[in-house]
């Protein structure tokens, strides 16, 4: 049965952070807790020293149901209790990729790294609900292990669990791990032209396909075109699934 020391492994164990370390910690929450109330998704601060949460966020959809004081005071026993039992193998696995991952860079660039991955949580009607959970270094201790996190959770804009990927800030390319061989692979990331990216803001904005073709002087035909081909390109079946993806890719 899985625990939450299962979270916390070897590679990335801290034995101390002095408590004057501590102390800037309250301008972090002072700070997030003002960005949390502007936007929809979860926000919370991982300690990988004290091995529990340093600040949740309100947001009762992506909480299940309960207060952000309770699943602060939780830590990851929230996940062990809401996290889908098909699903919390995998999430384990994620975390350890994750890390092992970390270990290959160097700590002067380990805040430049997100990782991101979907799986199900367990909704109070017991219903399951794919998140989205992006996970990027705080904080570093002085010896270069990650101390602190900050990880937000919204919607997924996938239909299963998995979808790991790291991504670098400023860096088109990306890494996907593939859990059937434990393996991350390097690719490179999608590039929007002009036009592809006009259409997913119009399209974001709720303009139908003749208001599209009449904003940016193309025949619907067209329109459908450059939508057909953008589909293919971001591997989606729908404007809905692209606009998810873009926005999670920061294509747009």
């Amino acid at each position: 049965m899985a625990k939450k020391e299962d979270f916390f492994i070897q590679e990335n164990e801290i034995l101390f952070v002095p408590d004057e370390d501590y102390a800037p910690m309250e301008r972090y929450i002072q700070f997030l807790d003002a960005f949390s109330r502007t936007t929809y998704v979860s926000i919370y601060v991982i300690d990988y020293f004290r091995k529990n949460f340093l600040y949740v966020s309100e947001n009762p959809l992506f909480l299940c149901g309960m207060p952000a004081g309770k699943v602060r005071d939780m830590g990851y026993d929230f996940y062990l209790e809401r996290v889908t039992d098909a699903d919390l193998p995998l999430l384990l696995e994620i975390n350890r990729a994750g890390f092992l991952f970390s270990e290959s860079v160097p700590p002067v660039n380990r805040l430049e790294y997100t990782l991101g991955y979907d799986f199900h949580m367990k909704q109070p009607s017991g219903k399951a609900m794919l998140v989205h959970h992006e996970i990027t270094p705080l904080h570093l201790t002085r010896d270069g292990r990650i101390w602190l996190a900050l990880c937000s959770v919204s919607l997924s804009s996938q239909t299963k669990a998995g979808n790991i990927e790291i991504s670098r800030q400023g860096c088109n390319s990306r890494w996907r791990y593939h859990p059937e061989n434990k393996k991350w692979v390097k690719y490179a990331g999608v590039e929007l032209k002009d036009y592809e990216k006009e259409v997913l803001r119009l399209s974001a904005q709720g303009c139908t396909m003749n208001e599209i073709s009449e904003q940016i002087h193309k025949s619907v035909d067209t329109i459908k075109g450059y939508k057909r081909l953008l589909f293919e390109k971001l591997n989606v079946g729908n404007i809905t699934e692209a606009l998810g993806f873009a926005i999670h890719h920061r294509l747009i």
